[in-house]
């Protein structure tokens, strides 16, 4: 019999670059958030997938995202879901409502637990983790941000 063995990080896990979201990660390495925009129904998704989920359609194109959405709902996480992440506790997981429409799940970063809130505006922020990746998360804008574009 086969022993099998669940090695634990303790390095931060990163996304795999695919066919699918090569364009994404390269659009993040530039700063920019991009989707996957419809061309057949005109709406935008994500995660990447050669697939339209709302009509089936292959056909799209990569679309410059503001960056900007709401809160929608989160948690915030206590207790380690891998050794990687233990010095971060605790930390914020956000479902962000991109002004395209569509879900973004990431963290907010600088923002004390207890001040998240639903509706609460962000903006995208970009992290880079190495050289072929760079995460999305989410900085609050206050109302003196919004007053000032």
């Amino acid at each position: 019999m086969m022993r099998r063995e669940t090695v634990i990080t303790r390095d931060l896990p990163l996304p795999l670059p695919t066919l699918d979201n090569l364009e994404f990660y390269a659009a993040a390495r530039r700063g920019e958030l991009c989707f996957q925009h419809c061309a057949t129904c005109g709406r935008f998704r994500h995660y990447p997938r050669p697939l339209c989920p709302y009509c089936l359609s292959r056909d799209f194109t990569w679309e410059r995202s503001t960056g900007r959405g709401t809160v929608f709902t989160w948690t915030i996480v206590r207790g380690p879901t891998l050794p990687a992440f233990e010095g971060d506790l605790p930390y914020n997981v956000v479902d962000v409502v991109m002004e395209e429409g569509m879900h973004f799940v990431s963290q907010i970063l600088d923002c004390p637990s207890e001040e998240i809130h639903a509706g609460m505006p962000v903006e995208a922020v970009f992290v880079p983790v190495s050289d072929e990746i760079t995460l999305v998360k989410f900085r609050r804008v206050r109302s003196e941000d919004r007053q000032s574009r």
